[in-house]
């Protein structure tokens, strides 16, 4: 069990104090002291691991097998005793221009919280670490360790936008370049980065209702004092969303344009195609006449015969190249 344990201490007055050994005492006894709470963190825990923490807090059981698989969409699920908020905290990587995402899990309640962290997504010792610099947030109890939880991953999403932004103008100058070269790694390009926003936009989406949710009345564990705080993370979720939208609009806009590019390019190429093709069609047509060696061809007799055809056919294959070089076809 110690070793899925990340952290684990009681809060009194927003400080943090000792580390308890039993769970189900501890937590009885910041219940009794009316301004503690307890907070525990816990990495990828199996079931037998987690059996411990089940017990002493009472979890529903539903919430507990969705900790435990993960795999979850975030949403705020609300128990008897115990809110349960899944977030999915994301990275992106500018080596592969890959989003990645982890899970993690809040169980909140009365006078505890118990996060379950699954992924290389670590956005909690950070948290606990500003948290405990901060005695007057920490002082709200429970719902101030999800505001901080909710507000550092959200924080992420904005950098992700950010990174995502540029690397997207990028994109788009290496599309749209005079030169860009033309083929399908460029539309796989594309498709790339649409696959790695819309993995992201899975992640924020569905935020959107839980945030809404904790800023409104109702929601048990979380004091009206502590909404504001849920606003701002809401507000920030907004934007997110708003540049998740404005980025996917302009990377289809991209796309579509670029394969419009490709169209205007096949149309130019066949043009020269058919245009080169017109102008061998002439000497084709003439050597094929005079291959079939006819007796009764009065001009084959004839001293300049040979030397007139051949500027026959340089002055047709030079009036088509001069009509089709005005037309743009060359």
């Amino acid at each position: 069990m110690r070793g899925v344990i990340v952290d684990c201490a009681i809060y009194r007055d927003g400080r943090r104090t000792e580390r308890p050994s039993d769970y189900a005492a501890a937590l009885s006894e910041a219940r009794g002291a009316g301004d503690a709470f307890l907070w525990i963190g816990l990495y990828e825990p199996t079931e037998a691991e987690f059996a411990r923490v089940t017990e002493a807090f009472g979890l529903h059981p539903l919430a507990v097998e969705d900790a435990l698989r993960a795999h979850q969409r975030p949403k705020l699920e609300l128990y008897e005793d115990s809110l349960f908020l899944v977030l999915k905290p994301a990275a992106y990587d500018d080596a592969t221009d890959t989003v990645s995402t982890g899970e993690l899990m809040l169980f909140v309640g009365d006078s505890f919280v118990v996060t379950v962290r699954h992924g290389g997504m670590n956005p909690l010792g950070s948290v606990r670490d500003r948290l405990e610099h901060d005695p007057e947030v920490l002082r709200h109890g429970p719902a101030a360790v999800m505001y901080a939880v909710s507000d550092a991953v959200v924080d992420t999403y904005m950098e992700v936008a950010t990174d995502l932004h540029v690397d997207l103008e990028e994109l788009e100058g290496d599309v749209f370049a005079p030169h860009a070269p033309a083929g399908s790694r460029t539309a796989s390009r594309i498709y790339d980065f649409k696959r790695q926003l819309l993995g992201f936009r899975r992640a924020t989406g569905p935020l959107t209702d839980p945030m809404a949710r904790l800023t409104g009345a109702g929601v048990p564990f979380v004091p009206e004092t502590s909404r504001p705080f849920f606003r701002d993370v809401s507000d920030h979720l907004t934007r997110v969303n708003e540049q998740v939208e404005g980025l996917d609009r302009l990377l289809s806009d991209i796309l579509s344009a670029y394969l419009a590019q490709m169209g205007v390019r096949q149309n130019d190429d066949m043009r020269k195609i058919s245009a080169w093709a017109a102008m061998f069609a002439i000497p084709t047509a003439i050597a094929g006449i005079y291959g079939m060696n006819f007796d009764h061809m009065p001009e084959l007799h004839w001293a300049w015969t040979y030397p007139a055809v051949l500027l026959l056919i340089a002055g047709a294959c030079f009036a088509l190249f001069r009509t089709f070089k005005r037309r743009g076809w060359l």
